[in-house]
């Protein structure tokens, strides 16, 4: 497979079937994972809480999904967002097309003048996307050892980060 084969788009709604499904599958063998990612999408979406939904696709089949929803920080300060789940076919994963839904969610986050994105993820695959670890800004909930922080401009404030309440249902 070549990244020029990966057409990157926003959702449209014949997708969700397969962004359900893909998900799940992509999730299941993470350590990190709660094994509800799949619902997860579809609350943030349900709650208006999906800022930005993208798929990839290949041959006309969805093989990677990227979201964002805001998150806040008990400083107070606004414009952060978290990125996930995302999730790439199994059989397609480590051949980059995580990476290009990282980099059009990096470009949409710049071009609305967010201020940074947190993540919990694999701690072996995020730096090499800008996003360095920060166990001390982790929500309470979340594991520490998996949390990780891309500030796009100015520090990352001082405190605790927290997800979309939907994450927490």
């Amino acid at each position: 497979m070549t990244l020029s084969a990966i057409r990157i788009r926003p959702e449209v709604e014949a997708d969700l079937p397969a962004i359900f499904d893909l998900t799940r599958r992509a999730f299941a063998p993470m350590p990190f994972a709660a094994g509800d990612e799949q619902v997860l999408i579809g609350v943030l979406r349900d709650l208006g809480a999906l800022s930005l939904s993208l798929v990839a696709e290949q041959g006309g089949e969805v093989v990677g999904h990227v979201a964002l929803s805001p998150v806040t920080h008990e400083s107070g300060e606004a414009g952060w967002f978290g990125l996930g789940p995302i999730s790439v076919e199994p059989a397609l994963q480590r051949q980059g097309v995580g990476g290009a839904l990282i980099a059009e969610a990096r470009r949409w986050l710049s071009d609305q003048g967010a201020r940074g994105c947190i993540l919990t993820g694999d701690p072996d695959y995020y730096p090499r996307h800008g996003f360095i670890p920060a166990p001390g800004h982790a929500p309470e909930a979340e594991p520490a050892e998996y949390f990780m922080v891309l500030a796009l401009c100015g520090r990352i404030p001082e405190g605790r980060f927290r997800f979309h309440p939907a994450f927490y249902a």
